[in-house]
């Protein structure tokens, strides 16, 4: 199990892809609480962040196998 240590006032924008993209695991979904070491209100955010970027097609919804 991977721990990532956070900066505690990091930001998740949807337009930043290639951050989002290190919280989303080989199946497309976002990584757990337990696995990323964001607080809880960062992973709110992150899953917000997320979803934005999969309805406007900047991140898939599932992997491509």
């Amino acid at each position: 199990m991977r721990k990532v240590k956070v900066n505690p006032n990091l930001y998740f924008d949807y337009r930043d892809v290639k951050t989002l993209q290190r919280y989303i695991d080989i199946y497309g979904r976002i990584e757990p609480i337990s696995k990323t070491g964001l607080t809880a209100k960062q992973q709110r955010q992150l899953a917000v962040a997320v979803k934005r970027a999969r309805h406007l097609a900047l991140l898939p919804f599932v992997a491509s196998n």
